[in-house]
Order: structure tokens, then sequence, then C-alpha cells
């Protein structure tokens, strides 16, 4: 495969309530993780649900992070997708910090396409197949 980027799917448990539901607190999390992964901000969104609960999409030049949360639950997801540059694992690790999760779970899956071999061509069902990798992590 021809790697293009780097894409991290994170479940979050176990963070306080009242971070999870500042919007401003996302808002400058976010903006710490894109510097902490050395990526390039282009713009950034940030919604507060009612009765609770945020969303925030940041688009970078190496493609976004996005994170939506349930504060009621001490949970938020996170799904960070860098092409290019960057370090996507830094980011997520601030985000973890930052919002205080003391459980997480992160797969980091490959993006990419096949690179054209003839034994591909023979038989393209055998090279089908997808690569996760799988951490929890605790704080």
């Amino acid at each position: 495969m021809k790697k293009v980027g780097t894409h991290l799917v994170v479940d979050a448990w176990q963070a306080p309530g009242e971070l999870l539901n500042d919007p401003e607190r996302i808002r400058c999390a976010i903006v710490d993780a894109i510097d902490a992964g050395e990526a390039t901000l282009i713009d950034l969104c940030v919604h507060q649900f009612s009765p609770h609960g945020v969303t925030a999409t940041a688009t970078l030049a190496e493609s976004h992070i996005a994170i939506h949360t349930w504060p009621e639950h001490g949970y938020f997801a996170a799904d960070l997708f860098f092409c290019g540059r960057g370090k996507p694992q830094e980011a997520m690790k601030l985000l973890q910090r930052a919002l205080q999760a003391k459980q997480m779970q992160m797969r980091e899956i490959e993006r990419g396409f096949p690179v054209p071999t003839p034994e591909m061509a023979a038989n393209p069902e055998a090279f089908s197949h997808t690569t996760e990798q799988v951490a929890i992590y605790s704080l």
C-alpha cells in the first residue's frame, strides 16, 4: 500500500463532565493539540448542544480533527486524520491530557491506496484486507 495518511479513531472515558461540556476548553484543547501534532489549522468550528455536549471540528492543511463529547457519561469520541506531515499521536495525547480522560482506546489505521503489482492484477481479492492497531491507554 502507498500510505497517504494516518487515521486515529479514539474512544475516551472517565473524563470530568464539566470539561467535556465547556466549549472554550474544547476549543483550546484542539488548538493545543494541533500545535502538538505539528499541523496547520485552516478552520475551527465548535458547537455547544443543549442541555449538554460539545462537537468540534478542525479543518487542517493535513486533513482534520473532530471531537464529540457526552459529558453526562464522562465520554468523548475523537477522530484525527493526518496526511502528509504531522504527528497525530502527539495531538491525541494532548487531547487526552487536556480533557483528563483516565482511559482511552485508540485505533490507528493506515490510509492509502494499493500500489499495483502483477500479483494484485491476477488476484485482487487476496489483497483487499485491513490492518488495524488498537491500543488502550490509561492516565
